[in-house]
């Protein structure tokens, strides 16, 4: 009789949840929403750029405060979704997402598509932390899990490739809001299906969701990264100064908070696990690495070499193919290996890949860049893959929904420091070449400002203007690339001692 009781839990878990692999199809539908719409951003900047007339500033705003708003509310959002269940807060910002997705596709200024941006932050906090806490919930079974998650990062990195793709189809027919409207339809399945498909969870137990954490959390985060990105941009100023150190004690108050209270939003302990502090620190620096190429990637591509639209996309696909691929097997990988063989060597790869794209100009080939992205993508997949592996194994799966806000706070503060950091070096070396007479000053804002521009000058002047803002974006992309292979680099060593001894459950 004990060897049945014994048996009969994991037997009878997976009975109960017969339509977990369909219910997992619903939850990949969620982060294919966010994938193709972080995706088709980069694309559309130029038309966003030529429209809009955005400042060099307000373009950065335009990119990042999307991941601003998200870092500052996962933690929150996860844990409301622990609290009221994570079908209905998944369900009600999907829906959200897709209706905000409008207001950002009929956007007239800059400062209303910010602010559209900002919205679909808050829309988008939900949907991350519930997808993940699901899985957690629907496959006990550890290499079940695994397989699950490397099916909901393959499909996050199939969107970066449909993204570009479809985004840059509707770009070559349509006006650049299409590629936000694309999110309806999805949108749209993903409600319906899912009110039938995926179970409820919650925390049997939550405690009350304590407000002044909420809000702490958002001014932390929301402070001290603008005044991060300020300082990287205009140097460190009253403003900058102030900003950050209220950032960083609204911050402390909600760590010191969370240490007080008896259910608090985000269990701190957590952070005692050495593999849980350790994949949440390897996600950010690798992202944070990564993101600004990848956000000027797709300009480059554009504005530098000449691709049309939707040609640029299917330039980026290698990358995503590699992420698949590598994210299917990353599991298998780490029980066979280790952990930290597959994460460090996936962050040491992606970093020897940007090196090699810091050697890009106008007339590199296609082989090259292609084999490059190839690698980042490998990269991404088998580390992305199995930090969030090892990040929902720490945790007691009615907590599931705050850690995976966690692991999805690294990645999106990671992305905002990125395109504020690194970013703000491919905008401030743009900004230093001499144009011929005559150029106008917002030309020297962002390169799609300095393309509209030379279409008002002469030949030989437009030639110049051109060749000169193209060499210079070149320059401060070779500069941001460099960086972010050294943040590459030194995060893989990173890993390689902080996931010492760290492996992925082989049984429930």
């Amino acid at each position: 009789m004990t060897g049945t009781s014994t048996l009969r839990p994991v037997r009878t878990e997976s009975e109960l949840r017969p339509g977990r692999w369909l219910a997992l199809a619903v939850l990949v539908l969620a982060v294919l929403l966010v994938a193709v719409d972080a995706t088709v951003l980069g694309l559309a900047t130029p038309y966003i750029s030529e429209d809009l007339h955005p400042s060099g500033t307000q373009l950065l705003w335009i990119g990042d405060v999307y991941s601003f708003v998200i870092a500052g509310l996962l933690v929150s959002m996860g844990s409301l979704g622990d609290r009221v269940g994570r079908k209905r807060v998944l369900l009600c910002g999907a829906a959200a997402f897709g209706a905000i997705s409008v207001l950002n596709a009929y956007a007239t200024t800059p400062g209303l598509m910010i602010l559209a941006r900002a919205l679909l932050g808050v829309a988008g906090a939900t949907l991350m932390p519930a997808t993940l806490a699901l899985i957690r919930n629907l496959f006990h079974d550890p290499r079940e899990r695994s397989l699950a998650i490397g099916i909901w990062g393959a499909t996050a990195s199939a969107g970066t490739a449909v993204g570009p793709i479809v985004g840059g189809f509707l770009l070559e027919h349509f006006w650049w809001g299409s590629v936000f409207l694309i999110n309806l339809p999805v949108m749209a399945v993903l409600v319906l299906v899912g009110i039938r498909t995926l179970p409820e969870s919650r925390d049997p137990d939550p405690g009350p969701w304590d407000l002044m954490s909420v809000l702490l959390s958002l001014v932390g985060m929301l402070a001290l990264v603008y005044a991060v990105k300020e300082a990287a941009t205009h140097g460190f100023g009253p403003l900058t100064l102030t900003t950050g150190l209220l950032g960083a004690a609204a911050l402390y108050g909600f760590v010191r908070r969370q240490l007080t209270l008896p259910t608090p939003l985000l269990d701190m302990r957590l952070f005692r696990h050495r593999g849980f502090s350790g994949a949440v620190l390897a996600d950010l620096l690798t992202v944070l690495g990564m993101s600004g190429l990848v956000f000027f990637l797709s300009q480059f591509l554009q504005l530098v070499q000449g691709r049309p639209p939707f040609e640029a996309g299917l330039a980026e696909l290698p990358a995503a193919v590699g992420a698949v691929a590598a994210g299917l097997v990353a599991g298998h990988a780490a029980r066979r290996f280790s952990v930290r063989a597959v994460v460090s060597g996936g962050l040491a790869a992606i970093g020897v890949a940007l090196a090699v794209l810091a050697t890009l100009d106008r007339s590199t080939g296609y082989p090259l860049l292609g084999a490059a992205l190839l690698i980042v993508g490998v990269g991404a997949g088998f580390s992305f893959t199995v930090t969030s592996d090892v990040i929902l194994s720490s945790v007691d799966k009615n907590r599931a929904g705050a850690a995976s806000a966690v692991s999805e706070t690294a990645y999106e503060l990671g992305a905002a420091l990125g395109i504020a950091l690194l970013g703000s070096i491919v905008t401030a070396a743009y900004r230093g070449f001499t144009g011929p007479a005559g150029t106008p000053v917002a030309a020297h804002e962002s390169l799609g400002a300095a393309v509209e521009a030379s279409a008002g000058l002469p030949a030989p002047a437009s030639e110049v203007l051109l060749g000169a803002a193209r060499e210079s974006f070149v320059h401060g992309l070779h500069l941001a690339s460099g960086a972010g292979a050294a943040v590459l680099l030194m995060t893989a060593v990173a890993a390689w001692f902080l996931l010492k001894g760290q492996r992925l459950e082989n049984a429930a």
